[in-house]
């Protein structure tokens, strides 16, 4: 699919990575709705968009909320015509080790935070994904892409438990709605990133930081731009779908 012909959502649009998606895809000619919860920050990513070729639209997006979702995607289908791409973006973390020994009791991950990462990172995705290809299907769109936004703790993160619980279950799914979707021209792929330059970074101390660098071989962090190159992979190769692409400098955990 060539950029220029894309009328995209990317959801947490107003910082990190679906900032970067959203700025490239508006340079690449392509129209974009961007939703996030933070409406400060999409007012600074249009500010930053006025002298850009492409179109965008700002709404506020909570993708925990099925309300909101819904409401979203009317309103961009209506502004848009119609979608063909869905960068399922948007994602919290709320650390936590399952259980540790403090001085006379035991700490436990409480439910809510568990719920809360699994209610933004698994179900929200489900929700914009059910809502996208619903419209797609029944528009008849032969040519459209659902990417999901994964992550390098799908295997397991001492302290994420319920964060790499979101990201496994959302390749799971990647892969499932790729073989439901592909009859409808529909492709679904993930993109899991390394350690990324983003502000989730700034909330980690510098002996972390360094911790993390001796696991990459290439001993650096990776920036937006090369997850969004792998982006613009999957959606212009018309041949992939189902797949998760790995950008995380060959990380070694």
């Amino acid at each position: 699919m060539q950029l220029e012909n894309v009328k995209a959502i990317v959801s947490g649009a107003a910082s990190g990575l679906g900032r970067c998606f959203a700025l490239e895809l508006i340079r690449a000619g392509a129209a974009v709705a961007a939703g996030d919860i933070d409406v400060n920050g999409l007012a600074r990513l249009k500010a930053e968009c006025e002298n850009l070729p492409g179109r965008l639209l700002t709404l506020k997006l909570d993708i925990s909320q099925e309300n909101s979702v819904a409401t979203f995607i009317a309103e961009v289908v209506k502004e848009f015509d119609g979608v063909n791409l869905l960068v399922n973006n948007a994602g919290i973390l709320r650390d936590g080790l399952l259980a540790k020994e403090e001085t006379g009791w035991v700490k436990k991950l409480p439910t809510a935070q568990w719920k809360q990462v699994l209610d933004v990172n698994l179900t929200g995705h489900y929700l914009m994904a059910r809502e996208v290809a619903a419209e797609i299907l029944k528009r008849g769109v032969k040519e459209s892409v659902i990417v999901n936004i994964s992550s390098i703790s799908n295997a397991g993160n001492p302290g994420q438990s319920n964060y790499a619980a979101s990201k496994a279950g959302l390749d799971a799914c990647t892969r499932t709605w790729a073989l439901e979707l592909a009859p409808h021209g529909i492709r679904v792929a993930g993109i899991a990133p390394g350690v990324i330059e983003t502000p989730i970074l700034n909330n980690i101390s510098d002996a972390a930081k360094e911790d993390l660098l001796e696991g990459i071989p290439l001993q650096r962090f990776g920036v937006p731009y090369e997850i969004w190159q792998a982006l613009r992979f999957i959606v212009e190769c018309e041949y992939f779908t189902g797949r998760i692409v790995y950008v995380d400098g060959g990380s070694n955990f």
